[in-house]
């Protein structure tokens, strides 16, 4: 029996196959293209091969991708195919959004490509990512067919991601501000979730709360609810099918929940 990666690599294959142009040169330009990207595609993509997704990653790498249309795609589940594109795509908008990709960007996501993926998928990712920025992006977009695609706990381990990007340079501008709020309104995060994730990263006096999404005036057992509930939203069981790699890469965020709540019990005199 062939195994689901084998399956896909055939079909990605046979899609190279049958879209290479007629002439010869262009024919060794797009196989090569191609080939660099057949083990990342071997990670599964489902939605994301078509609508705006789909379109920009056509105008980028070839016709392996659809230029529009996502009906085919609409009831396929998220795949870490899905994600990985998305966190790519999203990370090109963020980079872009002050009018530079500054150094400190790159470097931070290419730490953690480097961090939860390793180097070789980590040198394949970049040079996509390199590729994509090239694009003009239409953030609205590409942001709503995540939103409508993809789970809710993906949703928010995305706008965590892009809060490290924008921060990489130890500072938030308002630009920066803005366009993360934007992201947030398309991928239909709630405020008090965009508030909490942002907690985690422009620090206040009053972040810990922020954070666990509860007033300073709530009581003790209101806290250890909102404890309760928020290490349940932000577990990194919530991610585990997107892979091993994402899964990790969650832990932070949770780590920072568990943090804030330490810090108020300390705070507070709890134990």
């Amino acid at each position: 029996m062939f195994s689901f990666f084998s399956i896909v690599l055939i079909v990605v294959v046979a899609l190279i196959v049958f879209n290479l142009p007629k002439s010869k040169s262009s024919d060794n330009s797009q196989s090569n293209k191609s080939s660099g990207y057949s083990k990342w595609i071997g990670g599964g993509l489902g939605w994301a091969f078509g609508g705006p997704i789909g379109a920009l990653l056509g105008y980028t790498f070839g016709s392996m991708f659809e230029k529009g249309g996502s009906a085919r795609y609409e009831n396929q589940p998220t795949r870490q195919g899905d994600f990985n594109i998305s966190l790519l795509v999203l990370s090109a908008a963020m980079m872009k959004a002050d009018g530079a990709v500054k150094k400190s960007e790159l470097d931070y996501v290419k730490q953690f490509l480097l961090r939860n993926f390793g180097k070789e998928a980590a040198d394949e990712y970049l040079l996509m990512l390199r590729e994509i920025l090239k694009q003009d992006i239409q953030l609205q977009e590409v942001a709503s067919q995540i939103g409508r695609f993809m789970d809710y706990s993906s949703r928010l381990q995305l706008m965590h991601y892009l809060f490290g990007i924008a921060g990489s340079d130890a500072q938030l501008n308002s630009v920066e501000l803005n366009v993360l709020n934007s992201i947030a309104g398309y991928l239909g995060v709630y405020p008090a979730d965009f508030a909490s994730i942002k907690a985690m990263f422009v620090k206040e006096t009053d972040s810990a709360y922020k954070i666990l999404e509860v007033s300073p005036e709530a009581t003790d057992e209101e806290l250890k609810k909102a404890y309760r509930d928020m290490a349940i939203k932000y577990h990194p069981d919530k991610v585990s099918h997107l892979g091993e790699e994402v899964r990790a890469a969650a832990e932070d965020k949770f780590k920072q929940v568990t943090d804030a709540y330490e810090q108020i019990k300390k705070q507070r005199g709890l134990k």
